[in-house]
């Protein structure tokens, strides 16, 4: 199952933040959100369509991110978990760590914020430049 949609850079882009990425439907975005690097995105965890929702919440399912921007393509591979609710209305995470939160997307990601090549995210910081975003899951088996 795939699905894409869109988001915008930020003049407050960092993309510094170790363990998380972080993906919000709000406009602003102050310099404490590190480990955000797209802002008004069309979709938030409660947008997703139900049957990615399903396989993401089944146990042992793969999960792919995928931000594309100019000739840059950054890939995030991680982990379902039947814990996850997808419930917030704004924000998408993507964590290292196994916690889960409403606004978690996946868990035991390969990649954070930190990640990012740097030159993506000087694009990240220039809120003109629209940001695609393809979510896959893959369900175990």
């Amino acid at each position: 199952m795939s699905f894409t949609f869109h988001a915008y850079g930020h003049p407050s882009v960092l993309s510094t933040h170790p363990s998380t990425i972080e993906i919000t439907k709000a406009a602003r975005l102050s310099s404490r959100g590190d480990c955000i690097v797209a802002v008004n995105s069309s979709v938030g965890p409660t947008d997703l369509p139900d049957a990615l929702r399903t396989i993401l919440s089944t146990p042992g399912a793969r999960a792919r991110l995928v931000l594309g921007l100019g000739r840059f393509q950054f890939i995030v591979e991680g982990e379902g978990d039947p814990r996850l609710t997808l419930n917030h209305p704004t924000d998408l995470v993507v964590r290292r760590s196994g916690f889960i939160s409403d606004r978690t997307l996946m868990i035991h990601a390969d990649k954070a914020a930190s990640d990012l090549p740097r030159e993506m995210v000087r694009l990240l910081r220039d809120p003109r430049n629209r940001v695609s975003i393809e979510i896959s899951t893959k369900a175990p088996g």
